[in-house]
């Protein structure tokens, strides 16, 4: 049975990173678009795969799992043997992903989201709190200058390859830009040079291109 994945049509969020893990690893799989403006998401149907009602959602031969960062090391850690290697499997190189991982969840992902969720996602008519979102960036700032000094000693956030850490970042911080935002490439050459590194990987480049597809046929 070819592995279904649940998603958008697009590269973006989670649904994107998931894909690109696919795309790197060789994997085969389907496309399930879910259409996220007609509420097919929260069907009785979907919820059953995901109680939240969210995607990316893949069903590998009757295995459903939900929440990008756990598909994607699902991913990585049952197909280790083909494609992009993604994940370190030696002891200190594990610990150091788990220790990059931690920080893109922890010190990156809490101001992104704080800064999607003014100019994006609040609800109709209320005003963008621009004070909010200065101070989010400002917070991103921070742990980038931080990322500036790691990125001044390897390729990649945790180590001279590129993991599914790295990826993670793809979820949402491209939209930054749409407002103007440029602080993934503003706060020093080593974290913009990475910046680029990822975003122009060939993989993400034919996602941005094509959008999510089926390669099972």
């Amino acid at each position: 049975m070819v592995l279904k994945l649940y998603a958008g049509p697009r590269a973006g969020g989670g649904g994107g990173v998931v894909a690109q893990v696919l795309l790197e690893k060789q994997i085969p799989f389907e496309h399930i678009l879910v259409d996220l403006g007609k509420g097919e998401h929260k069907t009785a149907e979907f919820l059953e795969k995901h109680p939240f009602g969210q995607v990316p959602v893949i069903d590998d031969d009757g295995f459903i799992l939900y929440e990008s960062r756990a598909i994607a090391r699902y991913l990585a850690e049952k197909y280790a043997g083909q494609g992009t290697p993604l994940i370190p499997t030696d002891l200190k190189g594990r610990a150091l992903f788990e220790q990059a991982a931690s920080v893109e969840f922890a010190d990156f992902n809490p101001p992104l989201l704080r800064i999607l969720t003014e100019k994006f996602r609040k609800p109709s008519g209320q005003p963008v709190d621009e004070v909010a979102v200065a101070e989010a960036v400002a917070q991103l700032s921070a742990t980038l200058q931080v990322y500036e000094g790691i990125l001044g000693k390897q390729k990649f956030l945790a180590g001279n390859e590129i993991t599914i850490v790295d990826m993670f970042h793809l979820a949402y911080a491209p939209i930054l830009r749409v407002e103007g935002i440029d602080v993934m490439t503003s706060t020093g050459p080593n974290t913009a040079r990475w910046w680029n590194d990822v975003l122009t990987r060939p993989t993400r480049v034919k996602l941005k291109e094509e959008g999510i597809k089926s390669t099972h046929v």
